[in-house]
């Protein structure tokens, strides 16, 4: 009888599953061309479209790329923003990227995008996000069902639900393992760190229990991210980690972030004797890229200075504020520069338009990046692509794809503490002006794998695989 019970039961859940599949495929809204022929639509699902970092810089490249291969695809953009209008979204792409599209993209507001906001969840953050992607998934798929989807910010979660109650080829680009074996790693050891917090750091039982928690997590992720048909990571690092978690390697895909080089490669490389002693951060005030690290180097740096030479120097900190969490963080650092006595020292630019940021890159001397395992770092292409003398930590991207020796030169710095990039900032402005030019010339020049145009081919090959149905190898 429990047999039989087991089997009507299966039958009736598989009988509704395709019924609201249905269901929600007829409901959803088609699209037509100047014709009057039914469009394809390509979503992707981006709740924080209008941040402005790196992430949303790959968005809107690959929406132009599919636009100017695709014309007859309709775009569409799964977001959370629902304080603006698309007309605004479009404008902040055209000011922060300088990318002007040349279609029509659809928005599908979210509103429940709450649910996976990290302050949201103070203990077990990464289950709690990733519980509540699920249902700002489910939002997303009962607003619209695609023909093709692809999520573009690491909600690894919501590709099973579009792959099987959707009944679309599901792809990700992946810019940062939502968990990874260093962070395994980190919490075996019992490191402090922003997601590892004091008192779990401190305790052996509550550290195991952590590392169990992880490890359960981890096999979750990798269930979830072999779904998708296409796996895209954006650099060495991402792959080695989503490979080993996922273990889909065959259908997993290096493809570069596009970075605007083009437009920072305008600026004029020459001597920098006349530039400003100005250091330059660039990069959103979210907690994992360290901005406490840089105003603590810059201290220890200034403090090895005589008094009088001292106010020369200049450190810029300029990057989008997403919400008030990002706001209190501003404050924080803010807060800090002026216990450290250097707050007349330490500027904030907080959401400026695209041709701000290349003024400040151009007048800088050194950039600076503190990320700890940065997936890729699309700053510190940017920044090294503008002339400035990069540094950036010795991990992740920039360490095994950016920063690294090109025709056999050194392209830039790496540092890992305050001590290291005190002593790194103290090398660079002690150089020569001929011999920064030399290593500023050298990093510009290894920089042309990661130009928009690779980027938006290695898309578009594997795009064309999702919307004309081939395998993808």
């Amino acid at each position: 009888m429990m047999v039989l019970s087991g089997i009507l039961f299966i039958i009736l859940f598989t009988f509704l599953f395709f019924v609201l599949r249905t269901w929600l495929k007829k409901k959803s809204k088609v699209f037509y061309d100047n014709e009057g022929k039914k469009k394809r639509s390509l979503a992707f699902f981006h709740p924080y479209c209008n941040a402005g970092g790196g992430g949303e810089r790959v968005l809107w490249v690959a929406v132009r790329a599919i636009q100017r291969r695709f014309p007859n695809v309709q775009c569409v953009v799964y977001t959370g923003d629902t304080d603006t209008t698309p007309a605004e979204i479009l404008d902040k792409a055209r000011q922060r990227f300088n990318i002007v599209l040349p279609g029509n993209v659809e928005f599908i507001y979210l509103k429940c995008r709450g649910w996976v906001e990290a302050v949201k969840y103070p203990y077990f953050t990464l289950l709690g996000q990733s519980i509540g992607s699920v249902f700002l998934g489910l939002e997303a798929l009962f607003a619209f069902v695609p023909d093709v989807y692809i999520d573009t910010m690491g909600y690894a979660f919501t590709l099973p639900l579009f792959k099987f109650l959707g009944g679309c080829p599901v792809a990700c680009y992946v810019h940062y393992p939502t968990i990874s074996t260093d962070m395994l790693t980190r919490v075996s050891a019992r490191v402090q760190a922003h997601n590892n917090a004091e008192f779990i750091s401190r305790s052996v039982l509550l550290s195991w229990l952590k590392i169990m928690y992880y490890r359960l997590f981890a096999y979750m992720y990798g269930v979830a991210g072999k779904r998708s048909k296409v796996v895209m990571v954006n650099s060495t690092w991402t792959y080695d980690h989503i490979a080993s978690l996922w273990k889909v390697p065959s259908r997993t895909h290096i493809v570069y972030p596009p970075c605007d080089i083009s437009e920072f490669m305008k600026i004029p490389l020459v001597s920098d004797e006349s530039k400003p002693k100005q250091i330059l951060s660039l990069g959103q005030f979210r907690p994992e890229k360290d901005h406490p690290l840089q105003i603590k180097a810059f201290h220890k740096f200034c403090m090895g200075v005589s008094e009088k030479e001292r106010s020369v120097y200049k450190l810029v900190l300029a990057g989008s504020c997403r919400n008030e969490e990002d706001m209190t963080r501003v404050n924080n650092l803010k807060t800090l520069a002026k216990e450290l006595e250097i707050e007349q020292m330490v500027e904030f630019r907080l959401n400026i338009p695209f041709s701000e940021l290349k003024q400040l890159l151009e007048s800088s001397l050194i950039s600076i990046h503190t990320m700890w395992n940065e997936h890729f770092g699309i700053c510190v292409v940017e920044a090294m692509a503008a002339g400035t003398v990069m540094l950036a930590h010795n991990s992740g991207g920039p360490k095994m794809d950016i920063v690294i020796n090109h025709n056999g030169e050194p392209t830039g710095f790496l540092a890992s503490d305050a001590s290291s990039y005190s002593e790194a900032i103290k090398t660079i402005f002690n150089m020569t002006s001929s011999e920064r030019l030399a290593l500023r010339q050298n990093a510009r020049n290894s920089l042309l794998r990661f130009s928009e145009e690779e980027f938006e081919n290695a898309f578009i090959s594997l795009c064309e695989q999702l919307l004309e149905g081939r395998n993808v190898s």
